[in-house]
């Protein structure tokens, strides 16, 4: 059976090989190729990679980005160690526990796994929010959190940002002890799926609102609130966590539900040059409005005010004189 990081340096392979068949020559000479290492398909960071992709390629500055599919967050996070990704899109709370493995707990341990060691990035800029979203059908008897002990949990993928977070939530709700709850480690079409056929009772998952996978499914879904679990995440893990609300209408759901935010992050491997880390400031400033997916409601961080704030991830350097640049 091949291993997550074979397929993933498989992956990476192709897509270079692809975008190099494809002509990589701007205006002023030969492009710099960024692989970033985005998320799965139908997903917020896979879309939002596809338009940074294609937004670099019209504003002709010099960079290529190739965005490679992974599961997530700490997939992500082990390319940029690795150097099988130059970029990488990553929650908040991922990137700083990379930063620091001294601050992995036993519970994060299984979430982390895929890190093989700390990894050496920056930031380009704090892009978008993540919100946390935890679902069950309609029809379910579990109407809060209240009420998931021994529930059937999709907690995303292996080696998605999602599962770490997640296993954070359980732990604050008192549901971290295995067998507490049952889990499961679902991509989100499969989770969607699963959650629509009734083989699992509640799915957590992070993404835009609202997210496709579970937007079309043809049932209607009780979205469960997550403002209660907010101060003692704070608390246990650090003041990343933000209050959101996902508004009316969304999955079926005629009110508005509040639950947890988590800022999205655009990092660079130590490979990226000064000049390409600028390039990409240029497009996320230059570009925003090119850059909104659809499952964005309400969660686009796209502003020169709000880029800078990585959650204490350092900026690159060469994105730093770019918004030096820009801000005076």
């Amino acid at each position: 059976m091949i291993s997550r990081r074979e397929l993933l340096r498989g992956l990476a392979a192709t897509a270079v090989a692809t975008a190099a068949g494809s002509g990589a020559a701007c205006s002023g000479g030969t492009r710099e190729q960024l692989r970033l290492a985005a998320g799965e398909e139908g997903g917020f960071f896979w879309e939002f990679a596809q338009l940074t992709a294609a937004a670099a390629e019209r504003a002709d500055l010099g960079v290529t980005i190739v965005p490679l599919r992974t599961a997530g967050s700490v997939d992500n996070l082990a390319a940029l160690a690795s150097g099988e990704a130059e970029l990488a899109l990553s929650l908040a709370d991922a990137a700083v526990t990379a930063m620091d493995a001294a601050a992995v707990t036993a519970m994060d341990t299984a979430a982390v796994s895929a890190i093989d060691a700390a990894a050496d990035f920056t930031a380009i800029g704090k892009v978008y929010e993540n919100y946390m979203q935890l679902a069950v059908r309609a029809d379910s008897e579990i109407k809060d959190t209240s009420r998931l002990a021994g529930a059937r949990i999709s907690l995303g993928a292996r080696g998605s940002g999602a599962e770490l977070t997640a296993e954070r939530i359980l732990e604050v709700l008192g549901l971290g002890r295995p067998g507490d709850v049952t889990r499961l480690h679902l991509s989100m079409t499969d989770a969607g799926h699963a959650l629509r056929e009734g083989s699992v009772d509640a799915v957590l998952w992070a993404g835009g609102v609202p997210t496709p996978s579970f937007a079309n499914l043809g049932i209607a879904l009780r979205l469960l609130d997550l403002s209660a679990e907010l101060d003692l995440l704070r608390q246990r893990f650090g003041p990343r966590y933000e209050s959101v609300l996902i508004p009316p209408g969304t999955y079926g759901s005629q009110t508005p539900v509040a639950t947890i935010g988590l800022a999205n992050l655009l990092l660079a491997g130590r490979t990226v040059t000064d000049k390409a880390a600028g390039a990409l400031v240029e497009v996320l400033i230059d570009h925003a409005s090119e850059l909104v997916p659809d499952q964005a409601t309400g969660s686009q961080f796209l502003d020169r005010q709000s880029l800078i704030v990585t959650a204490g991830v350092p900026l690159h350097p060469g994105a730093a004189a770019a918004y030096r640049r820009h801000h005076g």
